[in-house]
């Protein structure tokens, strides 16, 4: 198994713009060496006969079915409108 040196945590930290002191750099050392080793361990698992899954849980649609129902006429859409032409809100032009 690999370790994570203080070099590499520096490097990192310094790639993410991250100052941090040596005592932080000791305690993350630590901490990303033991992610690390714990990550390598599960490759260690057989998984031969474990079906593929994108989710742990087994989740449902439990959305509502999608049904049409009738919606906002386009007069009363267009009643507030601050302004509209032939049917459609008016909006200033935006050009660059």
């Amino acid at each position: 198994m690999s370790n994570i040196s203080k070099e590499q945590v520096r490097h990192v930290a310094h790639l993410a713009r991250l100052a941090i002191s040596e005592e932080e750099v000791e305690k993350m050392t630590k901490q990303l060496d033991d992610i690390i080793h714990y990550a390598e361990s599960l490759n260690e698992l057989n998984t031969d006969d474990v079906e593929p899954t994108t989710h742990v849980l087994d989740l449902k649609n439990v959305m509502r079915k999608d049904e049409p129902r009738k919606w906002i006429e386009k007069e009363d859409a267009l009643k507030n409108a601050p302004d509209k032409q032939d049917g459609q809100f008016r909006v200033p032009s935006i050009l660059e």
